[in-house]
């Protein structure tokens, strides 16, 4: 192997450093690849930018433009929707606050007022004695109504507001002695809502219809049996010796039992008295009649429960000579619909919470 050259001792240190291989020079650009690489990139994409149509730039601003009316467009329609939406709800809640109790009132000459009793008589629905009585009284007011239809369809329910409901009707027809008062069945009129009607001039009905029902009832159920079969002891502890009376948990009272029947037979009574009262000699004999049996229209006309066969149009042009039929019913508004439907619920809870403890039975 050769030597390795070695610089002459008498060559200058300064000299030209590209005559001298062991000598280190700065780098040029050249040297990067990189840098190279980011040149090229930026001179096309000029080239590119060169080669655009003319006019690119006012495309991309228009569709900027659009882009920007089509979000302020929705953006207003959305204010809109929630405008109307508010005022929706303020007109709502308005008509809710200031919308009243109405009858519906002709605006004059002569006319037959009607009043409906419509399901369940019962405090706190639209056949209360509270809204009946007032739906009567405005039509019995009325100089201009000739006559008073009362249209019931109703299985019966509280024999204390059908009781309510008999009593005013017959003060009306002692203050408005010329007003005669008819009642008019379609489907029903049983229990209570035979009650109501037995205070009438006169009651038609439909062949078809249900008629009669004159009786009262209280139900309830007893699980004593069962709760001896489980192992159930039942605990009541009453201050009084009655407390616990048609308590569903505990034995049956002989003592009780008798009370409660000896009641129900009162108030059996009470409802017989105004049947007889009402009817008068229209009543047949049938032994059958106040024994809780239930007849149809056609029957009921031949037990003297009913007077005839007819609708409300034929009371109205035949028997009032009224042809003209103005509704009387109080009408809830909104509010009162729905203070009443959710008060219903919420009463109807704590009634079977009452019915289930034994301390409170219903009378029908």
């Amino acid at each position: 192997m050769s030597e390795p050259q070695h610089p002459s001792s008498g060559q200058s240190s300064g000299g030209a450093s590209g005559d001298d291989p062991n000598v280190l020079e700065p780098a040029t650009h050249a040297d990067y690849p990189l840098d190279e690489d980011l040149k090229r990139a930026d001179k096309r994409a000029r080239e590119q930018v060169r080669g655009q149509a003319p006019g690119w730039e006012r495309g991309v601003l228009e569709k900027v433009l659009l882009a920007t009316l089509r979000e302020q467009r929705a953006a207003r329609r959305w204010r809109i929707f929630f405008r109307l939406a508010t005022l929706g709800v303020f007109l709502l809640v308005f008509f809710t606050l200031f919308e009243f109790k109405t009858t519906t009132k002709s605006v004059s000459g002569r006319h037959t007022a009607m009043v409906t009793i419509d399901g369940e008589i019962a405090a706190g629905t639209s056949a209360s004695a509270e809204a009946i009585n007032a739906s009567l009284q405005a039509a019995f007011e009325d100089a201009a109504s000739a006559g008073v239809i009362l249209k019931i369809n109703s299985p019966g329910g509280s024999p204390v507001q059908a009781g309510i409901i008999n009593d005013e009707i017959r003060r009306l027809r002692g203050v408005y002695p010329d007003k005669k008062l008819y009642v008019v069945v379609e489907e029903v009129c049983a229990s209570g809502g035979y009650y109501i009607a037995a205070a009438a001039d006169m009651i038609y009905v439909d062949k078809a219809s249900i008629i009669g029902s004159i009786g009262v009832l209280m139900d309830g159920f007893g699980f004593t049996g069962l709760m001896e079969k489980i192992g159930v002891e039942r605990r009541l502890y009453t201050a009084g010796a009655n407390k616990g009376m048609l308590d569903p948990f505990s034995p049956q009272s002989p003592v009780q039992r008798a009370y409660a029947q000896q009641m129900l037979d009162e108030i059996h009574q009470q409802f017989i008295t105004v049947v007889r009262e009402g009817r008068g000699k229209r009543l047949s004999d049938d032994p059958q009649l106040f024994s809780g049996l239930f007849w149809s229209g056609a029957r009921s006309v031949e037990l003297g429960l009913a007077d005839g066969i007819g609708t409300a149009d034929f009371v109205a042009r035949d028997v009032i000579k009224a042809e003209n039929i103005v509704d009387y019913t109080v009408k809830d508004n909104i509010a009162e619909r729905v203070a009443k439907r959710f008060g219903a619920a919420m009463g109807a809870g704590a009634v079977k919470a009452l019915l289930w403890s034994g301390s409170l039975q219903p009378l029908r």
